[in-house]
């Protein structure tokens, strides 16, 4: 087991302000005087202010300092081989990132844990229909000539869909569109009895797992997903443009939690506490059924011998496409899959810079390393970048720079089967994260194509805009990313609230504040056997212009986090959202026993925080050089506290109702789905959601104050005075986190 986080490095422990020295002896005190003392404090405020430089010049240096060799380099190493969690080839990229991040001086460990995986051992699927002989489906990603990656493809695991139910299925075939739950309420509406038949949905608009828990939730047997073209090839398919190929298949996770499956709510530490295989795979969380992904060819071949009614316009393919029709039959599938659910051993790599006047304060970059296949774009344009901006700050401190909070770099494992490494070591550093981070930035798929996607907790979004401004546009050097940002369909900051990427343990489960950034905001390959560097040199990012943008970003807004006196945080936006979110739950209680009059009170309190706080920091801009804050270190200590610890108060030990893992109470306004985790087709700010928490049937998509959402819509269901005294009861959950929230902003008790 690996030592404490900072290892023989105890200077991380190290407390901001010094225990108090014995007192002088009489003699020596009484020989003291103020004028010295004076004169040195004075002294060492003008060198601070006139010699030492200002966090600014760092940051210019760090922006003149990004090498898109460097980032191409790191993105060829990396993807050499497909890295799934668990297997030698992603130990080996773990190896590749340790001995970057070491060759820089930086202190780095690997952090293992042993945690359930899921592998394919057998899996079939054939067609037949009546007067036609039964048609067995190949299931293979096809090559392309001259593709550099044909031998290393052979290492590739067969498609499939982890954690999905062993078993057999032979039944009629029923179309399901998108397969979210008013899909088959249409389809219950329409007479189609889904009870024993193979469900085919296509790809988009929710979670591949919501696909397959709904498909099991309305009596299938069994699920098959298809990437319809009319999403992911409307154009030119690759290698001869960046659209998926006719036998493309995305595979990805079905679970549903996060974290290692056998330690719910816990870290897989060793020698933990575990629940059985056979239980954790029974849970609620887990598919239930056996379900397979195939491509939109074959998806295509099973409609053309689906009968019944047409079906709705908006479900139908694209051009050339088949008429879809609803079933059930004539068309039948047998479907055979076979599964080895294993505890597995993942690393995640975690780099310290330690901080020089906060070293207990952190910092925390994120981006994880393994990959379904080759992981060019996911998430190993995250990873370069990451490896990228850490060869910067390493030459920051060759020129003399420390940062003044602590910058940890991480590295994750086994992000794609459910967030398991970040989850496992935030479970397992809960309370010393808690206590100390300032923020978590997170770079998934750093990039993917042009334009800026970015989506923060609020009191961050000013900052991103700030850090944007600095950085050069990489497709036109006379702008800078703001430009672009917003010139862009994705213009809008977005929230946290789905459970897409590393970000949810951070803010979801403890409540730090967070970012997750990228240039680009969807791609065809995603997931599939074509996201390699051969894609990314041709399509996402000829020049790596891009990596070295995203690199910059968020380096930049790490710089401002770990080296300014006051954390550049602003919760000015935060009460109108949370005013917003109130509308929205007015609007859908509306003549229902509900009184809003509690969330409506802790706002204004909250709002009164913010004008508090913001008066604070006006002051300290406004007297600058002399304000008695500069004097006084423990009351800039506080003030910056204040600002850190405010998130947290949003959380509830309890959880949402039925979902104690998360939080996170409340959300805030507007906020984007990652894109391309839906569809390519609705990457560019299409689907508008609201945020914090995880909608309760889309893992990737978010709702307004989700615990009150969930009680609303069961109280639409049953209209019972028990189901809407339920929906009171979260109102006033909500209400008492954003009044600890307004008390730890303002920095008063009752």
């Amino acid at each position: 087991m690996p030592p404490p986080l900072g290892g023989d490095d105890s200077c991380l422990l190290t407390p901001l302000i010094p225990a108090t020295p014995p007192p002088l002896p009489p003699r020596a005190t009484a020989r003291l005087h103020p004028l010295p003392l004076l004169v040195g404090a004075l002294f060492a405020t003008y060198y601070h202010l006139l010699v030492a430089p200002a966090p600014s010049y760092y940051q210019s240096l760090f922006l003149s300092l990004g090498s898109n060799d460097t980032a191409a380099a790191h993105l060829r190493a990396l993807t050499v081989r497909p890295h799934l969690a668990g297997t030698e080839a992603n130990a080996l990229a773990a190896d590749h990132v340790v001995s970057t991040l070491s060759s820089l001086s930086f202190p780095t460990r690997v952090t293992p844990y042993e945690v359930l995986l899921s592998y394919p051992v057998g899996r079939s699927l054939s067609l037949s229909a009546p007067g036609r002989d039964a048609t067995a489906f190949a299931l293979v990603q096809d090559t392309y000539p001259g593709d550099p990656y044909a031998a290393a493809s052979a290492e590739v695991v067969p498609t499939f869909l982890a954690y999905a139910a062993s078993g057999s299925a032979a039944a009629e075939v029923v179309y399901a569109n998108y397969g979210r739950r008013e899909d088959y309420a249409y389809l219950a509406s329409r007479g189609v009895n889904v009870t024993g038949k193979v469900a085919l949905a296509r790809y988009g608009k929710v979670y591949r797992g919501d696909i397959v828990k709904n498909a099991r939730d309305a009596g299938a047997a069994a699920a098959v997903i298809f990437t319809d073209p009319k999403d992911y090839t409307p154009g030119k398919a690759f290698p001869d443009g960046p659209w998926m190929p006719p036998t493309g298949v995305q595979v990805g996770s079905t679970f549903k939690g996060v974290g290692d499956p056998t330690t719910p709510m816990w870290a897989s530490s060793e020698g933990c506490e575990r629940v059985s295989v056979a239980k954790a795979m029974s849970t609620d969380d887990m598919p239930g059924i056996p379900a397979l992904p195939v491509s939109g060819r074959d998806g295509e071949e099973i409609l053309r011998l689906v009968g019944g009614d047409v079906a709705p316009e908006d479900w139908q393919g694209g051009d050339g496409a088949p008429v879809y029709r609803l079933g059930p039959g004539p068309a039948v599938l047998n479907l055979t899959y076979t599964g080895n659910e294993t505890i597995a051993t993942i690393q995640n790599v975690i780099s310290v810079i330690e901080g020089k006047e906060e070293p207990d304060r952190y910092v925390i970059l994120g981006n994880h390393r393994d990959a379904w296949t080759f992981g060019a774009a996911d998430p190993n344009s995250g990873t370069a970048a990451l490896l990228e901006l850490a060869q910067r700050l390493s030459k920051l401190q060759n020129k003399g720079w420390r940062p003044r909070r602590t910058i940890i770099l991480c590295n994750w494992d086994a992000e794609e089967y459910g967030l398991i490494g970040s989850t496992e070591w935030v479970e397992e550093n809960r309370a010393m994260l808690t206590s100390r981070t300032v923020a978590y930035l997170n770079v998934d798929v750093g990039v993917s194509g042009s334009g800026v996607d970015a989506s923060a907790t609020p009191q961050l979004d000013e900052l991103l805009k700030q850090a944007s401004k600095k950085v050069q546009n990489p497709d036109n050097g006379t702008e800078s990313l703001y430009d672009l940002w917003m010139a862009s369909d994705s213009s809008l900051i977005g929230r946290l609230g789905g459970g897409g990427s590393d970000y949810s343990a951070f803010v979801q489960h403890i409540g730090i504040p967070s970012v997750d950034m990228a240039i680009g905001s969807g791609y065809a390959v995603y997931h599939s056997l074509y996201d390699d560097f051969t894609w990314m040199e041709k399509y996402g990012d000829p020049m790596f212009r891009r990596h070295v943008a995203v690199a910059s970003i968020w380096g930049l807004v790490a710089l401002r986090l770990s080296d300014e006196e006051i954390l550049p945080f602003n919760y000015s936006s935060y009460a109108t959202e949370l005013e917003n979110g109130a509308v929205d739950i007015n609007k859908r209680v509306l003549g229902m026993p509900v009184s809003l009059s509690p969330l409506h009170r802790s706002i204004k309190q909250f709002n009164r925080a913010v004008l508090k706080v913001d008066s604070e920091l006006q002051a300290l801009q406004t007297w600058k050089f002399w304000s008695p804050w500069r004097n006084n270190p423990l009351r800039v200590r506080d003030l910056n506290d204040r600002l850190m610890m405010t998130e947290r108060a949003f959380t509830e030990w309890e959880g949402l109702s039925g979902r104690p893992w998360y939080k996170h109470m409340v959300s805030c306004g507007f906020g984007k789905i990652r894109s391309w985790f839906i569809t390519y087709h609705h990457a560019y700010g299409k689907e508008i959601m609201q945020i914090y928490g995880p909608s309760l049937y889309n893992d990737y998509g978010a709702e307004v104050y989700p615990g009150a959402d969930d009680a609303i819509q069961t109280a639409k269901k049953t209209n019972t005075s028990e189901s809407w005294q339920s929906v009171q009861h979260e109102i006033h959950r909500i209400a008492r986190v954003i009044s600890q929230a307004a008390l730890v902003l303002s920095g008063g008790l009752t």
